[in-house]
């Protein structure tokens, strides 16, 4: 039997824990934990008593903040091993796991000593393939001191950056907060997401929320449009699922040219606005 920490039953990426799980061979066990208060020390302490009660082969959760977070503090009080961010499990005596490293610009294969083995899930390693039912698990207060009270969840208008279609992003190009206007309008006319590049948050131009890269989004979209955008390591780490590429910059030396499926070599303060009045001469508005 292997034990899968959910965090909500219909949120995709616990849907495709499960449905991971059920790929390792052994009958999976969807297990959502029910407490006072966020607490990991206290979520990893109900888990860590399940464990203890059935023995299962292995442990699994979504690989976001709160399933990495909890089954770390799961680790901790067994003195085992964790692999975060996989995308398979093969073999066994010790069983091999291949992890996303660098954003998914790298696979990492290791072999994972101890049992059970205990590991969290790659966001889209697989799809979603489960909609079973979910055992609710009272936890206990752990005595911590420090828990979070409350979350409060980012508004988005439209679709998500992670899954829009269509995304198109701006970078340091731009030029300032107020220049995102006209991403933003071609964005809307496309009925995609806005994305930008790590400089731009640094710049307090955009949110963290909208940062594509290592450190922010990893998207997949049909279609990114970049504008404006170098084209460094850790950006394009974040963008490489998009089927296309399209790529507007000045700069006929960029490097994000050698990764573009099309190529516009101009002022994006110009092309971006041609493009978005083209859609709208075509659809006759």
């Amino acid at each position: 039997m292997n034990l899968v920490f959910v965090e909500d039953p219909a949120d995709e990426l616990s849907r495709q824990a499960v449905t991971f799980a059920r790929g390792l061979g052994d009958q999976p066990q969807a297990v959502a934990i029910r407490a006072d208060g966020y607490s990991p020390g206290t979520y990893a302490q109900a888990l860590v008593e399940l464990i203890e009660q059935r023995s299962p082969s292995a442990v699994l959760a979504p690989g976001t903040d709160r399933g990495n977070e909890v089954l770390a503090h799961v680790a901790a009080r067994l003195d085992q091993p964790m692999a975060a961010n996989c995308v398979s499990v093969t073999g066994e005596d010790p069983p091999t796991v291949t992890r996303l490293r660098w954003g998914g610009s790298l696979l990492e294969e290791a072999r994972v000593h101890g049992s059970p083995l205990l590991v969290t899930v790659a966001p889209h390693a697989v799809a979603a393939d489960w909609d079973g039912d979910v055992e609710v698990v009272e936890a206990a207060d752990s005595g911590e001191t420090i828990k979070v009270s409350e979350r409060v969840p980012t508004v988005t208008a439209g679709v998500s950056l992670s899954d829009a279609d269509v995304v198109v992003s701006g970078g340091r190009g731009v030029g300032s907060a107020e220049g995102f206007a006209a991403i933003e309008e071609l964005a809307a006319l496309l009925g995609g997401a806005v994305g930008c590049s790590r400089a731009v948050t640094s710049a307090g131009w955009r949110p963290h929320t909208d940062q594509v890269g290592q450190t922010g989004t990893k998207i997949s979209p049909e279609i990114y449009i970049a504008c404006g955008i170098s084209g460094a390591t850790q950006h394009m780490a974040g963008c490489k699922g998009a089927k296309k590429l399209l790529a507007v910059n000045p700069d006929a030396e960029a490097s994000i040219f050698s990764n573009a499926d099309y190529a516009v070599i101009g002022d994006l303060h110009e092309v971006v606005p041609a493009i978005s009045a083209e859609i709208r001469k075509v659809r006759g508005g």
